[in-house]
Parts: C-alpha cells; sequence; structure tokens
C-alpha cells in the first residue's frame, strides 16, 4: 500500500490528469515498474516498456525488436489505440537530439486528447529547455521505514531456513531499519542478506559500513565516523549552549509543543578556530548522521549533471533524516557565482540555486552546518534570514580558552596538565588559534622525542617561539571579519579578545 504522499500517489494523479509526459527520476527500476504495474491493473490499463536494447515489452510479455529506434517508438506510441503507460528507460541520452525533442513536443500535445501517458524513468535527469513546460518530474522517494521492515521480513523468511531465528535474535528491527534509511530497496534487500550470511543476525555495524560505501560511490556525499565531542572544543561557550538547547529540539515532544525542527547554522570567522571540529562535535553531541557535502565535487564537465549531483545529495540526507549536512568553506564551492553566467554557462548559479531554495523550504529535519573563513566571498542571499537559525562569529581564543585548549590537546596526548603553567602558556599565545595552539603541541612533542626526553615545559616554550600565528600574516583581513561580524552574527564566545596598539587585552562582554 502506498501512503498518499508517496511519489506512486503523486504518478497516479498525473496520470488521471492526463500529463501527456511524466519523468520519473529513479536508480530502482525494479521498484518503479512494481508500483507501476499495482497501479494499471487497478485502473485497468495495460503497460509496456521500452529499453534500446530490447524494444518494447508489451503487456502480454512479447517484445517488438522493430522498435528500438527511440523515434519509432514514439511513432508507434502515438498510434497505438491502447489505454495505458508506456515506460522510456533510460530515454534521457535522446533528449540532445533536435528530432527527438521536436517529435515529443508534438506528441505531448496529441497525448492529451489520449488516455496515453509516457513515462521516461531514469536516475538521471535531463530535461530540454524546450520541454521544460511540458514535462512533470518525480523525485522517486527512497524506501521508507515501512518499506525496509518488509523488506526485512522477506529476506528473514527466504534465507536458508534460519530467517526467524536471525529475525528474532535482532531484537532492534526499529535500529536495522533506520541505518538502512537512505539505500534503495535492492541495496537494502542485499545488506541484509550479507549481514545474515557473516553474522547469522541483522547486524547494524554492518549495514551501516555497507551504507557509508553506496553513500561515498555518489563522489559528492561523504559519510563521517565522528569520534568528537563538545569537551575536545576549547571555549566556545554561548554556540554550547545553544546547540545544547536546540538539540532537544528534535523529539517528539518538541513537535507538539509547537516546535519546528532546528533548521541549521553558518560558522563563519578565522581558519583553525574550531569551525569544523565543532561540526563533528554537533554530530557526536546529538548522536544524529553526518554527511559531509564536497561542493567542489557537485560540478560535473558534463551539462546538467552538476544539478543533478547537488539533488541527489540532498534527496540522500533527507532519506536519512534526522541527520547533519556539513558543508566546508561553503566560500570556495561558490567562489564563480558573481561570474557564473559568462564563466560556465550559469551552472553555478543553477547549483547555488537549487540549494538555497532547498536550504529555505525544507521540511525534512536535516540541520545543515555551514563553515566560512571568507564572508566578504558569500552571496548575500545565503545570509537572509530564514536560511539559518542563526549566524555565528568564532574568534581567536581569549586567553581563558586558550589556555583550556592546551589543557585539551595535551590529554589527547596522554599527557595531564600537572608540571605545565598553562596559563603562563595561554598569556604567551595571544593571538594564536587553536589550530596553532595544537601545532604547539605537537612540534614540542617532536623536540622531546628526538631528545630522548618527556614533553617538558621548555619544549613547549620552544615550540610558541617558532609560530608566527595567522593574526599577524593576516592581520587586516581578520579586522575586516570582526568589524563585519560585529553587526551581523552572533558570538560563539561570551568573552573575546582585541588588539590595540600591539597589545591583546581580554574584554568582558
Amino acid at each position: 500500500m502506498q501512503s498518499e504522499n508517496s511519489s506512486a500517489q503523486k504518478i497516479e494523479t498525473l496520470i488521471r490528469a492526463r500529463y501527456p509526459l511524466i519523468y520519473v527520476v529513479s536508480f530502482e527500476e525494479g521498484r518503479v515498474s512494481r508500483n507501476l504495474k499495482l497501479m494499471t491493473d487497478a485502473r485497468k490499463k495495460e503497460l509496456a516498456a521500452w529499453t534500446i536494447t530490447a524494444g518494447l515489452e508489451t503487456p502480454d510479455g512479447s517484445f517488438i525488436t522493430e522498435l528500438k529506434d527511440p523515434i519509432k517508438v514514439l511513432d508507434y506510441i502515438l498510434q497505438s489505440g491502447a489505454n495505458g503507460l508506456f515506460v522510456l528507460r533510460d530515454y534521457h541520452h535522446y533528449l540532445n537530439d533536435p528530432v527527438v525533442v521536436r517529435k515529443l513536443r508534438d506528441a505531448a500535445r496529441e497525448l492529451k486528447m489520449t488516455r496515453k501517458n509516457i513515462i521516461f524513468l531514469s536516475p538521471v535527469l535531463k530535461v530540454p529547455t524546450e520541454l521544460e513546460k511540458e514535462i512533470a518530474v518525480i523525485d522517486y522517494e527512497l524506501p521508507d521505514k515501512e518499506e525496509l521492515a518488509l523488506i526485512i521480513g522477506k529476506i528473514s523468511g527466504s534465507l536458508d531456513g534460519r530467517g526467524q531465528p536471525a529475525a528474532a535474535e535482532c531484537g532492534r528491527q526499529e535500529k536495522i531499519v533506520e541505518a538502512a534509511l537512505g539505500l534503495t530497496a535492492e541495496e537494502a534487500e542485499n545488506v541484509f542478506a550479507k549481514s545474515l550470511v557473516q553474522k547469522g543476525m541483522f547486524d547494524v555495524s554492518i549495514v551501516l559500513s555497507e551504507k557509508e560505501q553506496i553513500i561515498r560511490k555518489s563522489g559528492v556525499l561523504e559519510y563521517y565516523h565522528t569520534n568528537e565531542n563538545m569537551k575536545e572544543v576549547g571555549g566556545l561557550d554561548e554556540l554550547k549552549k545553544w546547540l545544547v538547547k536546540r538539540g532537544k529540539a528534535f523529539t517528539p515532544k518538541a513537535r507538539e509543543f509547537g516546535l519546528p525542527e532546528p533548521r541549521g547554522i553558518l560558522l563563519l570567522g578565522i581558519p583553525g578556530c574550531g569551525k569544523s571540529l565543532t561540526a563533528k562535535a554537533i554530530a557526536g553531541l546529538w548522536q544524529l548522521p553526518l554527511l559531509k557535502l564536497d561542493v567542489g565535487k557537485v560540478f560535473s564537465s558534463y551539462v546538467g549533471s552538476s544539478e543533478e549531483n547537488v539533488r541527489r545529495a540532498i534527496q540522500t540526507a533527507e532519506s536519512i533524516a534526522p541527520s547533519i549536512l556539513w558543508l566546508d568553506e561553503m566560500e570556495k564551492g561558490f567562489s564563480g557565482l558573481s561570474s557564473s553566467g559568462m564563466s560556465d554557462g550559469g551552472t553555478t548559479a543553477r547549483v547555488f540555486g537549487t540549494f538555497l531554495t532547498w536550504l529555505q523550504e525544507k521540511t525534512t529535519p536535516v540541520f545543515v552546518v555551514a563553515t566560512s573563513n571568507n564572508v566578504s566571498q558569500l552571496p548575500p542571499e545565503l545570509l537572509r534570514k530564514g536560511r539559518f537559525d542563526e549566524i555565528f562569529y568564532v574568534d581567536l581564543p581569549a586567553k581563558d580558552e586558550r589556555e583550556e585548549i592546551f589543557r585539551i590537546h595535551l590529554q589527547k596526548r596522554g599527557r595531564g596538565a600537572e608540571g605545565f603553567d598553562l596559563a603562563a602558556a595561554a598569556a604567551k599565545t595571544g593571538g594564536f588559534s587553536g589550530s596553532e595552539i595544537e601545532e604547539v603541541i605537537v612540534s614540542a612533542l617532536y623536540d622531546a622525542f628526538d631528545q630522548d626526553s618527556e614533553l617538558l615545559p621548555r619544549h613547549i616554550e620552544a615550540g610558541i617561539q617558532a609560530i608566527i600565528p595567522l593574526s599577524q600574516t593576516m592581520e587586516e583581513q581578520i579586522r575586516g571579519i570582526r568589524e563585519w561580524a560585529k553587526l551581523r552574527a552572533r558570538r560563539a564566545s561570551s568573552i573575546r579578545w582585541e588588539e590595540e596598539s600591539g597589545a591583546v587585552r581580554q574584554l568582558e562582554m
């Protein structure tokens, strides 16, 4: 049974409304075809499917091999007196042919007066400009929890007679189903069967490892295993309090109270001050899957592929919601936006527009964490209220925060703070970023190891002296970022530092 909001129901509505051309975007030919068969049987319509290799498969299962040509099959559909659906698989390859495009425009007009519909079924969306007003596009949804539960039942009852014990041993079917969200039906069947063969039960770790590989095959999204937590993030107390408060809003109780799901945050600021680390720590704090979107990999040399890549990335993030979508150094991905019309035919602008629209209109609980080092390169549309819940400015750490960062990095490397004057080290590292403080500790460890010695204060002192902080080499840029953030962003820390007359001083807000 399909839910009223399902893709199958949307297709049925379009068919009943006599939309002549329907484009279904999906990798799942088998699943879509099965649902179309159920639909046509219920409405007493015929179902025929075409491929370039086999020709047209008629409702009785025979093939008309003479119709392999993409033009001839359109002629046949127009001349046919059938009341039915004609599914054209991977027809997108022929939509660059002006003859095919013209033929489809003619067909759209003629089919409107009949009870026939053409359905394009392809994993790639490619709609020529001439057909944009003629074709209705449906992104076919991936299996939901109910469908995945049915697949588990099917696999349990059919694999070597061991299905029922394996299903009973699982005892956490809900966890398995949640782990499999974002997979196609075929991918889910394969990984469930693999889990039973390897472990004799449904194992969450196997499902997640397989899912990670499948997501990475997209080439655009990366599935992150997060070991970081908020204890590893030094300072940023205001941001941490905000995140703890927003984390509670993902619960059903929050929906009942009338709260919407959190939309996302934009972290602006100086390189090396913990923006990326915070993105990973949020996933650990909220116990949500973290997907990193590499904006650079979205862009492809093939016409239409870039837009398809970002749409597929969004669809994957939504399919495993609640989830976190991380865009690191966002300004680099959209740096050519202003000249997109002249430099790349508008591809960057269209990709950015697709993402921006989704960011504004999304209804699924996908929390977006975007980071940026150079706010001047960000499009102003991105900073408008409603895109993100909050824009935080992450400044260089103040003295107390630097002391905390020293302590964190010593503990990460198996050293306690005893025997080190961290307050003095923090005082000597005014203007250092968190990553530069980490480099001080790493450099000190190298020196100690080279001298066959345990880590000593003198090694840390030498590490401090060896580093010229970014706040000196990029002084003007950092001052510009601060000035911009004063009136436009919320501070991530309740304490800040300013440089006046060459002296660093800490100010309480």
